[in-house]
């Protein structure tokens, strides 16, 4: 549900800012590390750190508004 969302917040935001996704089933190893229990989970990082959580199907501004914040 979330995935169509985040593919256009990516072209949006092409050569400003990554935009991707992780399969969490086949990359367990992520989910733990960033201790990601709900799905859909959308983490913006910055300098390598998690800076913003959203757990769950968010609308759209929410995603820009917090790429923004980090930019």
């Amino acid at each position: 549900m979330v995935g169509p969302i985040i593919e256009e917040v990516g072209q949006e935001y092409e050569g400003k800012a990554v935009v991707g996704k992780v399969d969490v089933d086949a990359n367990q190893q992520f989910a733990a590390k960033y201790g990601v229990r709900n799905i859909p989970t959308v983490l913006v990082f910055k300098d390598g750190e998690v800076v913003n959580r959203q757990v769950g199907v968010s609308p759209k501004k929410v995603y820009t508004d917090a790429i923004d914040a980090a930019l």
